[in-house]
Parts: C-alpha cells; structure tokens; sequence
C-alpha cells in the first residue's frame, strides 16, 4: 500500500481535505479565512477592518459575545483603550481614524526601528537630541500640556475637561497647590503612580525623564482615571511658573528643560491666564523661550474672563496681546480663546454680557481638543520627517569632523580646533551637501554636547547609509501615506468598501470623533 509523507493512505487524503474543509466552514467568524488585509487582524499584527467588521456583525446579529474581538497586542494604546472601551459598553460605532492612524503609526515605527535608528545609535545621535525612540513613543496617545502661573485655573480647567471629576491627588486653592508635574492617563481604575515608578514602565514614554534626576522624579507623579476623553488624549498638568528667587532656588531641577521635553512630546499646548496675573515675568518668559520649534502648537486661554466687566475685559484682551507678542518676539500670536472654563455658573452678576461670547469660545476650543486625535498621526509624521532630516545632517557632521581629524599625532589639537571653529565647519558641511541653514543645531548646544567625544573614533557616512536616509524621505515614507490616505489609495478603497461598511437596518452611519462621543461630550 502507498503511504503519503505523514503516514496516512494516499485514498484517504481526499477524505481528510473533505473533512478539513468542513470543519473550516464550522469555524467561528474571527477564524475564517479572510482578506489579506485582514487576516493579520485577526492574529493581533494589524488594525482596522476585523475589529471593525467583528463588531459591527455583532450589532446586527444583536451578540453580546465580546470575546470574538481579535486580540490587540500589537496594536497601538490609544486604539487597546478605545476599542475595549467599546466592547466593554456595547458601542460598536469605533471611529475608521483610530484605525487608519493606528495603521499610519505602525508603518512609522516599522520604518524608523528597522532603518533610522541603526543609523543614529552608530553617529551617536543620542548624545545631542536625546536616546533613540522606543515603541511606546510611537504607541502613546496625543498629550496636551497646560503651562501657566500659579491659580490661573490649570487643574481646575483639567476638571471641567473630566465633567467635574477630579483627577486622583489634584488639590485647587487660590494659592500655589501643584508642586508636581502630574500625568494624568486614562485607565480602569482611578490609582496614583509615583515618578520613580513611572519612568521604569517601557510600556508607557517616559522613561527619558530619568535624564532631570531624583530630584525631579521625586515631583513626577502619573495618575489613570476612567474617562472617555483620556482614552484619546493625556492631559499634562504642571506645576504654577513662579516669580523671582522662587522658581530658581525653591526648585531643585531645570524646570524650563523639563516644559521643552514635554512640549516636544505634546500635540497641544496651552497657556493659561487671567486677567489678575497678564504680566510676563522673566521665569515665564523663559519657559516660553523653552517652546521655540513648537509655536504652532500652543494655544493662549485667558481664563476667569466673568470675573471683569465687558469693558474691562476689552482692557485686558488688548493688554495680553501686547505682552504676547513681547514674549514670543514675533508680529503673530497664536490663538487666545477668552471665557471661563471651570464646572461653576457664568458671574452673570460681574458680566452679564459676555455669556454668548463665552460659550461661544468654549465650543471652540472644545473642538480643537476634540480635533487632537485625528490629527495626531499627522503629527507624529511631521516629527518623524524633522527627526529623520535631523539624524541626515547629524551624520553628515560628524562624518565631516571624522575626516577632518589627523590618522596618528595631533588629535587632541585637532579635536580643540574643531571645536572651536565648529560654526565654519558647519558653513563647510553645508555649502557641501546643499543643506539649510535651520536644518543646523544650535552650535554651542551641539559643541557642548560632542566634547565628551573621541572624534577619532567617529564612522564615516557612506553611500549606502546615506541613500537610507533619501529612500525613507522619498520612497518609504510616500508609500506608507499612500497606502493609509483616507481619500484614495489601497486602504482609503478598503475603508469605503461594502464589505465593512455595512450598518443595522435605518440606522445611519455615525463616524469621527462626534459619532464616538455622541453620547460622552464634554
């Protein structure tokens, strides 16, 4: 008798594919074979279209069988909240850009683990612009930071965002209550998270604060509350700027290089004031100056605006703006939204005009936050392209400097005179390569931080490290945006699909972030 390579007759080989082919058929729906696009769903390697499709055939069929959602493993944290979130409650409604950016976002880090980063850990790129990214940088949700002086409403402002809750160890007093740069995230449960804790989790993207010391560890603190708005983002409360002495010697840690971490970091940035505290001290000046490269991120909110008249309030919008534009020593501000965002009434008695005016400017700011998810793909492209154009020339410098170093004697002279004269050798690099003056470090940042380094042992940029960098610019970064353009390419098409697109009998189809949180404003 013929026997096949496992033993069984070769007659009963068609008997076992019948066999086989039943049993496919009898598979549950999150099993079956599907679209190559959306088999890697269902395994946990990809998003979108199986967790969508799951769900919605649960809303047809009316199950309430959660458990055939595909794992989520290996998607990114804001899209595990969301969609657990959504199981959890019975929404089935999940907005297509969490999955089409969560797509965008893989692709990235994809991108940068595989081919930038090698590349920068060899041309020592950490010892200037920070260590390389992890993955829980590419997975985290967008942050917002409030900046301010003290009791000018930040953590009440957190409040009103929360719909009155108050976020785990928050305290709101007219004097200066926040010591602490509190992280406030969303999770399952309401639980405190002390900075030396926090910074040793490599699940979340905070590790890099180790940089600022114990001492400042000491005043980080990360708090998870159960919200629906910290499933999209993460609000970032800080601690009031003070004037003086004070924000100096009562601070044992750079307060104003911890605010540019986190700006850098930060899809929004807001500006608190009111109209008791205008002024623009030194110390807050500084922290502004810290904001420089994230200007189109920050936002200005004057807030407490019931607490003066109409016409005092004219007095003190024009007052703000004059001091803004000192501050950020440019002729355009950003945006200033004006009202009063806390859980109290309008002052109707001190204004009672302006309650048209502030509504109108909440409603305003309210969509710009509610805007923070969609668009943080977006930027998390732009900081992915300014990193990468920034490694590019980072090596080109150091390629420069290890060229111009002597083969046996004089490589500490050598050294010494380089880094002296490093503005020219930056004139040389650029003149050479065709570079942009502001693609550049600042030269005495850029000095201070090689000076520690052997510059005889530094690599030299070849044609093949080189053209890394012009493929992913060119090449790989267009692909992957073409692939997850909503409006055409090959998985705008699968997202306006019938396929996955099907809704219950007269119920119209809900998407973005307003379908999501229809019944969840705030």
């Amino acid at each position: 008798m013929k026997y096949t390579s496992i033993g069984a007759p070769a007659c009963a080989v068609p008997l076992v594919k019948a066999a086989a082919a039943a049993s496919k058929r009898a598979e549950p729906f999150s099993a079956r074979r599907q679209p190559r696009a959306v088999k890697g769903l269902i395994d946990g390697s990809f998003v979108r279209t199986a967790n969508s499709a799951v769900l919605r055939r649960l809303r047809v069929t009316g199950t309430k069988n959660t458990s055939a959602v595909p794992p989520l493993r290996k998607t990114t944290q804001r899209t595990q909240l969301v969609v657990r979130s959504a199981t959890s409650t019975g929404e089935t409604n999940i907005p297509d850009y969490v999955f089409a950016n969560d797509v965008l976002v893989k692709g990235l880090k994809d991108v940068y683990l595989s081919k930038i980063k090698p590349v920068e850990t060899l041309f020592k790129f950490d010892a200037v612009y920070g260590p390389c990214l992890s993955e829980a940088d590419f997975d985290s949700v967008p942050n917002v930071l409030l900046l301010g002086q003290y009791s000018t409403g930040k953590t009440t402002f957190i409040k009103s965002l929360l719909k009155g809750k108050e976020y785990p160890g928050s305290h709101i007093g007219p004097e200066p209550t926040t010591d602490k740069f509190v992280i406030v995230m969303g999770g399952d449960e309401d639980r405190r998270i002390p900075g030396n804790t926090l910074v040793v989790q490599k699940d979340k993207p905070f590790t890099d604060l180790t940089r600022f010391g114990s001492d400042f560890l000491n005043k980080l603190e990360c708090t998870e509350c159960d919200s629906p708005l910290l499933r999209e983002v993460t609000l970032i409360d800080t601690p009031g700027v003070l004037s003086g002495e004070k924000q100096r010697s009562d601070r044992s840690y750079e307060f104003d290089k911890v605010c540019q971490w986190f700006a850098d970091r930060s899809d929004v940035i807001l500006l608190l004031f009111d109209p008791a505290k205008l002024d623009i001290s030194d110390e807050f000046k500084e922290v502004i100056s810290s904001l420089k490269g994230n200007e189109d991120k920050v936002r200005i909110v004057l807030n407490k605006a019931d607490q003066v008249n109409m016409q005092q309030l004219m007095r003190v919008y024009g007052a703000l703006m004059w001091s803004l534009r000192n501050a950020f020593d440019k002729p355009e501000v950003p945006r200033v939204y004006v009202g009063s965002f806390n859980t109290e009434p309008y002052r109707k008695d001190i204004n009672s005009d302006g309650e048209h005016l502030f509504l109108r400017e909440h409603e305003d700011l309210v969509k710009d936050l509610y805007e923070i998810p969609r668009r943080s793909a977006d930027r998390k492209v732009n900081e992915f392209v300014k990193r990468v154009r920034a490694a590019r020339t980072h090596a080109l410098i150091i390629s420069h400097l290890k060229r111009s170093m002597p083969n046996v004697f004089g490589k500490e002279k050598a050294k010494e005179n380089l880094l002296v004269n490093l503005e020219d050798e930056f004139y040389k690099v650029r003149v050479e390569h065709r570079l942009a003056a502001g693609d550049f470090p600042p030269v005495s940042e850029f000095r201070d931080a090689i000076r520690s380094l052997d510059f005889s042992k530094f690599p030299e940029l070849n044609k093949r490290q080189l053209d890394t960098f012009d493929n992913v610019l060119s090449q790989d970064l267009p692909a992957l945006l073409m692939r997850c353009d909503n409006g055409g390419g090959y998985y705008g098409k699968l997202l306006k699909s019938d396929k996955f697109s099907e809704s219950p009998p007269g119920q119209k189809k809900r998407g973005g972030v307003q379908g999501f949180f229809q019944n969840d404003k705030f």
